[in-house]
């Protein structure tokens, strides 16, 4: 008879169910990973715990060993972004209004010749002046460079761009390409009713003319000419045309603009002019006041 296979037997002491002999680990052993994994499973346990947020799945606070698998036909699926509960993010949106209210307080400046051309003015001075750290100065003052008010200067700051005559008459030249003919497009297709509406607005800029504040009349006015071109319905149009007003805005290099031929007091009644003329369909009307009122801006 052939002996039988004999089974070895286990000596005194040895290990019992070798976890490593199986694919298992302790949780934490060093050198297999699980270090970080189970850091990345408080996080995501400590999610749960913001207020008013959903609870996470059992899946993420437990997860599976490894070397054990999942039954095939239960998988555990990622739960949708929705279902972390992490609320929406806040800061930015507070560093972009920062921003706006640094970029709105520094284009008044620039129109009411506070920041006068040739100047270089530093963000942290900037900042100082209107309470805020030089973080939002720097990203408003990237605006206006970008808009041509400003040029930067490398370790220094910003200087204030000096425009000339010569170059605001360009930009005028340039609006009254745009807006003419759609100026005279919507007198012979907007209701009288319509104009009628906007003339708050013209009245708007006339009562800043009165004051004598340029910032205030600068956005005023730039309030009215959009409000006109919007009801051609072409937001292209508005935006490029608003981009031109704007610079068209910026001091020239004697000091503060006017902005036209005429004193803002002038400037302003042609805005309430303009408005009786669209409102009458009186075309030739139309055409010579918008025609003189970007004429005006280059002299």
């Amino acid at each position: 008879m052939r002996a039988a296979a004999r089974v070895p037997e286990q000596q005194p002491g040895a290990r019992q169910a070798d976890p490593a002999a199986r694919g298992e680990r302790t949780r934490g052993e060093p050198g297999d990973g699980r270090d970080a994994l189970d850091a990345s499973d408080d996080a995501t346990s400590g999610i749960s715990a913001i207020p008013g947020s959903p609870d996470l799945p059992a899946s993420l606070h437990t997860p599976a060993s490894p070397g054990i698998q999942s039954a095939p036909d239960t998988p555990t699926p990622l739960p949708p972004t929705r279902h972390l509960g992490v609320p929406p993010p806040r800061k930015p949106m507070q560093r972009t209004s920062v921003r706006g209210q640094v970029l709105d307080a520094l284009r008044a400046a620039l129109v009411g010749g506070e920041l006068e051309p040739g100047e270089v003015y530093s963000a942290p001075a900037l900042g100082e002046r209107f309470g805020v750290s030089a973080t939002p100065v720097r990203e408003a003052m990237q605006q206006l460079a970008l808009e041509g008010a400003v040029e930067v200067v490398p370790n220094r700051g910003f200087r204030v761009t000096r425009r000339g005559a010569r170059e605001l008459g360009e930009l005028a030249e340039v609006r009254a390409l745009i807006e003419v003919p759609v100026m005279l497009r919507l007198a012979r297709s907007v209701p009288a009713e319509q104009w009628a509406r906007l003339r708050p607005l013209a009245e708007a800029t006339v009562a800043a003319a009165a004051c004598a504040d340029l910032a205030r009349y600068a956005e005023a006015d730039r309030a009215f000419h959009g409000a006109l071109l919007a009801l051609s319905g072409n937001q292209q149009l508005v935006q490029v045309a608003d981009d031109l007003h704007r610079r068209s805005q910026w001091p020239l290099v004697t000091g503060p603009v006017t902005g036209r031929r005429a004193d803002l007091v002038a400037d302003a009644a042609e805005h309430m002019a303009l408005l009786d003329a669209l409102g009458a369909r009186d075309l030739p009307v139309v055409q010579s006041l918008v025609r003189e009122h970007f004429a005006g801006a280059d002299a």
